[in-house]
């Protein structure tokens, strides 16, 4: 399921890595090695608002949600899982899924704006996006 007139928000695009594609979201990892950390967006032009999709896409987006939450935690084990769809600075329709452990950088707030991104180093990002792949294709959904 992709709408043609689809595309990614520049700021999504610079800061994370293409992960997958399910049906409907574009699995995205957020380059910052402090956190484990996936966002997920609908391939669904001009939505800003999860209530903003039909009843059917906003089941399949929190199915895609569950789903990319369980391949994280079978590769990253942490103390909290936070989601978090709120769009103050990128309007575009986004799922951030956050692996929290407790002293981690931001810990206990939330993670946005909490001090600068450590971008992974090229072989780590390669390696965490394989088998971030391999999760996906085999968690159930």
């Amino acid at each position: 399921m992709s709408d043609a007139s689809f595309a990614l928000d520049a700021r999504l695009r610079n800061d994370t890595r293409h992960v997958a594609s399910l049906e409907l979201c574009d699995v995205l990892l957020m380059n910052d090695a402090r956190f484990p950390w996936l966002v997920l967006v609908p391939r669904v032009a001009g939505m800003v608002e999860i209530c903003d999709l039909p009843i059917e896409q906003q089941t399949m987006l929190w199915r895609e949600v569950s789903h990319a939450s369980q391949a994280l935690r079978s590769l990253a084990p942490f103390d909290k899982l936070n989601l978090g769809a709120l769009g103050n600075i990128v309007r575009q329709l986004h799922v951030h899924v956050v692996g929290r452990r407790e002293g981690d950088a931001a810990w206990p707030g939330p993670v946005w704006g909490s001090g600068a991104a450590l971008p992974y180093d090229e072989h780590a990002l390669a390696l965490l996006r394989e088998r971030l792949r391999v999760a996906l294709t085999t968690t159930e959904s």
